[in-house]
């Protein structure tokens, strides 16, 4: 049939003019999260505790430990948090997590965030000064975090996402005073002479003059639901070193985790997961000597820190999408090595001891002293910010001192912005220089607490670099 040609060239037109809003039509974006909290405790006891000078053995459950992950996806870019109810976990075990992980989700390696929560009452992921690394639960970890992120990537569906402030002023104080002179106590093998500074010097302590930094109340909350409204992830942050629980225990971590579940509802919804990172709270406990003593335990303070929480959690306003950018980068620093005289003074201590682990201070540093003396001058940190929209999230693997978070968040180029230490590695302390030269036990020698004093503000200018990085970072 022949078609008349006026009605041939209105069909030409109409088919070129669906083609051309198909071209300039973008796809609808869409945000995605998954989330799954897998049981690490240990198969095996007993089990080695870090955390304490010297080293405890553990053959008892006080509670179940978990990988926390959570899997975010805007469409083009596609990241994994992860928070481990450990004291802190070697880099070297967590890049193996992570390229098992990878192995099974395709989520690139440098797009995952893991770390640890510093509870004191788990299994020990490594040495630290009176403690050796339990080497079986060290070989089972990587697997269960690997497990629990592929776990949470399966679970990936359609999600909303927003964040808010709360504020706890309670259980932050800092845990570091400056003494009057002479009373600080000293270490023979720290490296440090004339210490000025004394961690928890006490209620009615007359010698105390002040604390040495400021402290973090913020409360972070980020909550993920359903595209209908339904809770399905919340992680929120607190700058607090622990509260303390009998061995094996997630400590008040897991507890926030669990009272968040109920304030909003979210005890019985299949697949719900909450996580409790820690922020920067290397100088920081929940005793204020500047007041009378209180009880507390970590039920109390995990119920006011989620309460703190949920009030900001309610203030949440949902979008739909927000863009997604990681990126991270690698710091290499210098370790404070002793010399051959303390190395030579240290290992004719340590015969005194030879045969059993050191059970005094001076017998744990001696040993850390020989310890640092076999390893590399230098250390290379891992480093990490992310941009989720508006906000920014920090990762350092140190023990890092509220003052230097603080510092971070007032420069930070996102509207909100948080820290999650201990996060891909755990490098020791790194107290800022003005406060290093105090001395104190955060500065004693050790494996956790080796940087050079100017490693911290290296560290800040580096987490800063890359959330200018993210920020600026064009999304399609």
């Amino acid at each position: 049939m022949k078609v008349p040609a006026r009605l041939l060239v209105s069909l030409v037109a109409a088919l070129l003019c669906c083609g051309t809003l198909t071209a300039q039509e973008s796809p609808k974006r869409e945000f995605r999260a998954g989330a799954f909290a897998i049981d690490v405790t240990p198969l095996e006891f007993p089990v080695i505790v870090n955390g304490g000078m010297t080293e405890r053995i553990a053959d008892k459950v006080e509670d179940r430990l978990h990988a926390r992950c959570l899997v975010l996806d805007d469409g083009s870019e596609k990241i994994a948090i992860v928070i481990v109810d450990s004291c802190m976990i070697p880099r070297s075990l967590l890049d193996e997590a992570k390229e098992l992980a990878s192995k099974e989700t395709g989520i690139k390696s440098n797009r995952m965030l893991i770390a640890a929560t510093h509870t004191h009452s788990a299994p020990s992921s490594m040495g630290c000064l009176g403690s050796d690394a339990d080497l079986k639960y060290c070989s089972f970890l990587p697997g269960q975090i690997a497990k629990g992120i592929a776990e949470a990537n399966k679970r990936l569906q359609p999600a909303r996402i927003g964040w808010a402030v709360g504020r706890d002023d309670k259980n932050v104080a800092n845990r570091h005073w400056i003494m009057k002179p002479g009373v600080a106590p000293t270490n023979p093998f720290s490296g440090i002479k004339d210490d000025t500074v004394m961690m928890h010097p006490g209620y009615e302590n007359e010698n105390k003059i002040t604390e040495t930094g400021p402290v973090d109340p913020e409360v972070p909350v980020v909550s993920i639901q359903t595209k209908d409204g339904k809770p399905l992830a919340v992680l929120t942050n607190y700058s607090l070193h622990y509260v303390g629980a009998p061995a094996l225990s997630a400590d008040y971590f897991a507890v926030v985790c669990d009272e968040m579940a109920k304030l909003i509802g979210a005890e019985s919804v299949p697949g719900f997961m909450a996580a409790h990172s820690n922020g920067t709270s290397g100088d920081v406990w929940l005793m204020n000597y500047r007041f009378p003593r209180r009880t507390f335990d970590r039920f109390s303070v995990a119920a006011e820190v989620a309460r703190a929480a949920h009030e900001a959690y309610k203030k949440i306003e949902y979008v739909d999408w927000a863009p997604i950018v990681m990126e991270e980068s690698l710091l290499e620093v210098a370790v404070r090595m002793p010399s051959a005289e303390e190395v030579a003074e240290a290992k004719e201590f340590a015969k005194t001891f030879e045969g059993r682990k050191p059970k005094t201070v001076p017998e744990v540093y001696a040993r850390e002293t020989i310890l640092l003396s076999e390893m590399p001058p230098t250390r290379e940190l891992k480093l990490q910010a992310i941009r989720i929209g508006d906000l920014g999230i920090g990762g350092i693997p140190n023990e890092t001192y509220a003052s230097t978070g603080l510092h971070i968040k007032g420069h930070s180029p996102m509207k909100t912005t948080f820290i999650i230490e201990l996060a891909n590695g755990a490098e020791g302390y790194i107290p800022p220089p003005e406060v290093h030269a105090l001395g104190g036990y955060t500065t004693w020698r050790a494996r956790t607490a080796c940087l050079v004093p100017e490693a911290e503000r290296k560290i800040r200018a580096g987490v800063l670099e890359l959330l200018n990085k993210v920020a600026n970072e064009q999304v399609d």
